[in-house]
């Protein structure tokens, strides 16, 4: 395992714009698993840095999903294991980093739809 700079623990802070996408990658955290593992590989206990708001049990849900749909590779280096993006899980990045663009340009009305009352 190589040494890398730790996730802030703020990176993803309540005001998120990944909160209000209408859309989702996979399930409601995988977009963050996914914005966590962009810079390389990360033990469970790393990720759990930012994504402070998921409980132990959602993120390895994520984690397993996200493997089982070829977007993550789980990788056990003797006690410790890791967690990587594939190929294809690189592919979502670009897609992802579009909608996050979208929901920055679009917070305002975001924020609005949801304060309306539904009928």
């Amino acid at each position: 395992m190589t040494h890398r700079q730790p996730l802030p623990p703020d990176m993803f802070d309540e005001l998120c714009p990944s909160t209000l996408l209408p859309f989702r990658f996979g399930d409601k955290w995988a977009a963050l698993v996914l914005r966590c593992l962009e810079a390389g590989p990360r033990r469970f206990s790393e990720l759990r840095v930012p994504l402070h708001r998921v409980t132990p049990k959602g993120l390895t849900h994520s984690l397993r999903t996200l493997e089982r749909d070829g977007f993550v590779v789980r990788t056990a280096h003797g006690q410790q294991v890791e967690y990587a993006l594939t190929p294809l899980g690189r592919t979502l990045l670009e897609p992802l980093n579009a909608a996050c663009a979208w929901a920055a340009r679009h917070w305002d009305e975001l924020l609005d739809a949801q304060e309306q009352p539904t009928s």
